[in-house]
Protein backbone atom coordinates (compact mmCIF):
# COMPACT_ATOMS: atom_id res chain seq x y z
CA UNK A 1 0.00 0.00 0.00
CA UNK A 2 2.75 2.48 1.00
CA UNK A 3 4.83 2.01 -2.16
CA UNK A 4 1.77 2.35 -4.39
CA UNK A 5 0.90 5.67 -2.74
CA UNK A 6 4.48 6.89 -3.15
CA UNK A 7 4.48 6.12 -6.88
CA UNK A 8 1.03 7.65 -7.36
CA UNK A 9 1.92 10.97 -5.78
CA UNK A 10 5.45 11.14 -7.17
CA UNK A 11 4.12 10.88 -10.74
CA UNK A 12 1.36 13.47 -10.41
CA UNK A 13 1.97 16.34 -12.86
CA UNK A 14 -0.04 18.93 -10.95
CA UNK A 15 0.37 20.73 -7.64
CA UNK A 16 -0.88 18.91 -4.57
CA UNK A 17 -3.08 20.28 -1.85
CA UNK A 18 -1.85 19.92 1.72
CA UNK A 19 -3.78 16.69 2.35
CA UNK A 20 -2.21 15.02 -0.68
CA UNK A 21 1.19 16.36 0.34
CA UNK A 22 0.87 14.92 3.84
CA UNK A 23 -0.41 11.58 2.56
CA UNK A 24 2.51 11.26 0.15
CA UNK A 25 5.07 12.09 2.82
CA UNK A 26 3.41 9.72 5.28
CA UNK A 27 3.49 6.87 2.78
CA UNK A 28 7.19 7.39 2.09
CA UNK A 29 8.11 7.75 5.77
CA UNK A 30 6.10 4.70 6.84
CA UNK A 31 7.79 2.67 4.09
CA UNK A 32 11.14 3.72 5.56
CA UNK A 33 9.97 2.73 9.04
CA UNK A 34 8.82 -0.65 7.75
CA UNK A 35 12.21 -1.36 6.21
CA UNK A 36 14.57 0.00 8.86
CA UNK A 37 12.58 0.88 11.96
CA UNK A 38 11.41 4.27 13.18
CA UNK A 39 14.98 5.39 13.91
CA UNK A 40 15.79 5.09 10.19
CA UNK A 41 13.08 7.54 9.11
CA UNK A 42 14.39 10.73 7.52
CA UNK A 43 11.94 13.45 6.52
CA UNK A 44 14.39 14.69 3.91
CA UNK A 45 14.75 11.25 2.32
CA UNK A 46 11.00 10.64 2.51
CA UNK A 47 10.32 13.96 0.78
CA UNK A 48 12.81 13.15 -1.98
CA UNK A 49 11.31 9.68 -2.45
CA UNK A 50 7.83 11.17 -2.77
CA UNK A 51 9.01 13.97 -5.06
CA UNK A 52 8.03 16.69 -2.59
CA UNK A 53 9.45 20.16 -2.02
CA UNK A 54 12.04 20.14 0.75
CA UNK A 55 11.21 23.68 1.98
CA UNK A 56 7.51 22.78 2.12
CA UNK A 57 8.33 19.58 4.00
CA UNK A 58 10.48 21.53 6.48
CA UNK A 59 7.69 24.05 6.99
CA UNK A 60 4.91 21.51 7.53
CA UNK A 61 6.92 18.93 9.46
CA UNK A 62 9.73 20.54 11.48
CA UNK A 63 10.46 17.30 13.38
CA UNK A 64 9.84 13.61 12.69
CA UNK A 65 7.32 13.30 15.51
CA UNK A 66 5.11 15.90 13.84
CA UNK A 67 4.51 13.33 11.10
CA UNK A 68 3.02 10.92 13.65
CA UNK A 69 0.88 13.68 15.13
CA UNK A 70 -0.42 14.40 11.64
CA UNK A 71 -1.23 10.72 11.16
CA UNK A 72 -3.24 10.82 14.38
CA UNK A 73 -5.17 13.85 13.15
CA UNK A 74 -5.92 12.13 9.84
CA UNK A 75 -7.24 9.13 11.76
CA UNK A 76 -9.36 11.42 13.95
CA UNK A 77 -10.77 13.24 10.93
CA UNK A 78 -11.70 9.96 9.29
CA UNK A 79 -13.41 8.72 12.45
CA UNK A 80 -15.34 11.95 12.99
CA UNK A 81 -16.35 12.50 9.36
CA UNK A 82 -19.52 10.40 9.66
CA UNK A 83 -21.34 12.18 12.49
CA UNK A 84 -24.74 10.56 12.03
CA UNK A 85 -24.91 9.63 15.75
CA UNK A 86 -26.92 6.46 15.18
CA UNK A 87 -27.06 3.69 17.77
CA UNK A 88 -26.20 3.95 21.44
CA UNK A 89 -22.94 5.31 22.88
CA UNK A 90 -21.28 1.90 22.95
CA UNK A 91 -22.06 1.24 19.28
CA UNK A 92 -20.89 4.72 18.27
CA UNK A 93 -17.60 4.35 20.15
CA UNK A 94 -17.01 0.97 18.48
CA UNK A 95 -17.51 2.54 15.04
CA UNK A 96 -15.31 5.55 15.83
CA UNK A 97 -12.37 3.49 17.05
CA UNK A 98 -12.61 1.05 14.16
CA UNK A 99 -12.59 3.94 11.68
CA UNK A 100 -9.37 5.18 13.29
CA UNK A 101 -7.89 1.72 12.89
CA UNK A 102 -8.94 1.64 9.24
CA UNK A 103 -6.55 4.56 8.69
CA UNK A 104 -3.79 2.88 10.72
CA UNK A 105 -4.26 -0.26 8.63
CA UNK A 106 -3.11 1.66 5.54
CA UNK A 107 0.29 2.19 7.21
CA UNK A 108 0.26 -1.02 9.23
CA UNK A 109 3.90 -2.13 9.05
CA UNK A 110 5.26 1.37 9.52
CA UNK A 111 3.07 1.97 12.58
CA UNK A 112 4.12 -1.39 14.02
CA UNK A 113 7.73 -0.19 13.73
CA UNK A 114 6.80 2.98 15.64
CA UNK A 115 5.09 0.94 18.38
CA UNK A 116 8.20 -1.22 18.76
CA UNK A 117 10.33 1.92 19.15
CA UNK A 118 8.21 3.60 21.84
CA UNK A 119 9.65 1.74 24.88
CA UNK A 120 13.11 3.01 23.89
CA UNK A 121 12.03 6.60 23.16
CA UNK A 122 10.36 8.06 26.29
CA UNK A 123 9.98 11.61 24.90
CA UNK A 124 8.15 10.29 21.83
CA UNK A 125 6.01 8.01 24.00
CA UNK A 126 5.08 10.97 26.21
CA UNK A 127 4.23 13.16 23.21
CA UNK A 128 2.07 10.52 21.55
CA UNK A 129 0.45 9.66 24.88
CA UNK A 130 -0.75 13.25 25.26
CA UNK A 131 -2.00 13.32 21.68
CA UNK A 132 -3.84 10.03 22.21
CA UNK A 133 -5.53 11.38 25.32
CA UNK A 134 -6.86 14.35 23.35
CA UNK A 135 -7.94 12.12 20.46
CA UNK A 136 -9.86 9.84 22.81
CA UNK A 137 -11.57 12.87 24.35
CA UNK A 138 -12.90 13.67 20.88
CA UNK A 139 -13.95 10.06 20.32
CA UNK A 140 -15.75 9.96 23.67
CA UNK A 141 -17.54 13.25 23.01
CA UNK A 142 -18.59 12.10 19.55
CA UNK A 143 -19.92 8.85 21.01
CA UNK A 144 -22.09 10.76 23.49
CA UNK A 145 -20.00 10.10 26.60
CA UNK A 146 -19.87 12.92 29.15
CA UNK A 147 -16.24 14.12 29.36
CA UNK A 148 -16.71 17.08 31.71
CA UNK A 149 -15.44 17.33 35.26
CA UNK A 150 -13.50 14.78 37.26
CA UNK A 151 -15.84 11.98 36.21
CA UNK A 152 -15.29 12.95 32.59
CA UNK A 153 -11.52 12.70 33.01
CA UNK A 154 -11.96 9.20 34.41
CA UNK A 155 -14.18 8.24 31.48
CA UNK A 156 -11.71 9.62 28.91
CA UNK A 157 -8.93 7.60 30.50
CA UNK A 158 -11.15 4.52 30.29
CA UNK A 159 -11.49 5.16 26.55
CA UNK A 160 -7.69 5.50 26.32
CA UNK A 161 -7.43 2.10 28.00
CA UNK A 162 -9.90 0.60 25.52
CA UNK A 163 -7.94 2.05 22.59
CA UNK A 164 -4.59 0.84 23.96
CA UNK A 165 -5.92 -2.68 24.55
CA UNK A 166 -7.38 -2.78 21.05
CA UNK A 167 -4.22 -1.38 19.45
CA UNK A 168 -2.10 -4.10 21.07
CA UNK A 169 -4.37 -6.73 19.57
CA UNK A 170 -4.36 -4.97 16.19
CA UNK A 171 -0.55 -5.04 16.22
CA UNK A 172 -0.66 -8.86 16.28
CA UNK A 173 -3.74 -9.29 14.08
CA UNK A 174 -2.64 -10.15 10.54
CA UNK A 175 -6.12 -10.97 9.26
CA UNK A 176 -7.61 -8.97 6.40
CA UNK A 177 -10.87 -8.30 8.23
CA UNK A 178 -9.26 -7.43 11.59
CA UNK A 179 -11.52 -10.03 13.23
CA UNK A 180 -9.38 -10.47 16.34
CA UNK A 181 -9.12 -6.70 16.71
CA UNK A 182 -12.88 -6.24 16.59
CA UNK A 183 -13.35 -9.06 19.11
CA UNK A 184 -10.84 -7.42 21.48
CA UNK A 185 -12.60 -4.07 21.12
CA UNK A 186 -15.97 -5.69 21.82
CA UNK A 187 -14.55 -7.36 24.92
CA UNK A 188 -13.06 -4.09 26.19
CA UNK A 189 -16.34 -2.25 25.61
CA UNK A 190 -18.24 -4.94 27.51
CA UNK A 191 -15.90 -4.50 30.46
CA UNK A 192 -16.23 -0.72 30.28
CA UNK A 193 -20.02 -1.08 30.28
CA UNK A 194 -19.79 -2.88 33.62
CA UNK A 195 -17.82 0.08 34.94
CA UNK A 196 -20.56 2.46 33.72
CA UNK A 197 -18.56 4.21 31.03
CA UNK A 198 -21.66 4.73 28.92
CA UNK A 199 -24.71 6.82 29.87
CA UNK A 200 -27.74 4.90 31.02
CA UNK A 201 -30.66 4.54 28.64
CA UNK A 202 -32.74 6.64 31.05
CA UNK A 203 -32.87 10.43 31.19
CA UNK A 204 -29.81 11.99 32.81
CA UNK A 205 -29.68 15.27 34.68
CA UNK A 206 -27.00 17.91 34.12
CA UNK A 207 -24.68 16.31 36.65
CA UNK A 208 -24.66 13.02 34.80
CA UNK A 209 -26.60 11.17 37.49
CA UNK A 210 -30.01 9.54 37.16
CA UNK A 211 -32.89 11.83 38.08
CA UNK A 212 -33.99 11.21 41.65
CA UNK A 213 -37.34 11.89 43.31
CA UNK A 214 -36.77 14.22 46.24
CA UNK A 215 -40.46 14.55 47.20
CA UNK A 216 -41.08 14.30 50.93
CA UNK A 217 -42.18 10.81 51.98
CA UNK A 218 -45.53 10.27 53.57
CA UNK A 219 -45.30 10.74 57.36
CA UNK A 220 -45.36 7.46 59.26
CA UNK A 221 -48.54 6.44 60.94
CA UNK A 222 -48.89 7.42 64.58
CA UNK A 223 -48.02 4.32 66.61
CA UNK A 224 -51.51 4.23 68.07
CA UNK A 225 -53.32 5.25 64.90
CA UNK A 226 -54.61 1.78 64.13
CA UNK A 227 -56.15 1.66 67.61
CA UNK A 228 -57.88 5.02 67.24
CA UNK A 229 -61.65 4.48 66.99
CA UNK A 230 -63.21 5.62 63.74
CA UNK A 231 -65.86 8.35 64.01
Amino acid sequence: MGHALINFFANRPFAMDTDDFDTALLAAAMAQAEQGGWSSVSLLDAARTAGLSLPATRERFPIRASLLLRLGRIADDSALADDTATGNARERLFDLLMRRLDVFQQYRNGIKAVLRALPFDPPLALLLGGATLESMRWMADAAGINTTGLGGLVRVNMVVGIWTHTLRTWEKDDSEDMGSTMAALDQALDKATRFRLFPAETDMNAGGLPDLDFAEPEPPLHPHAENTPQE
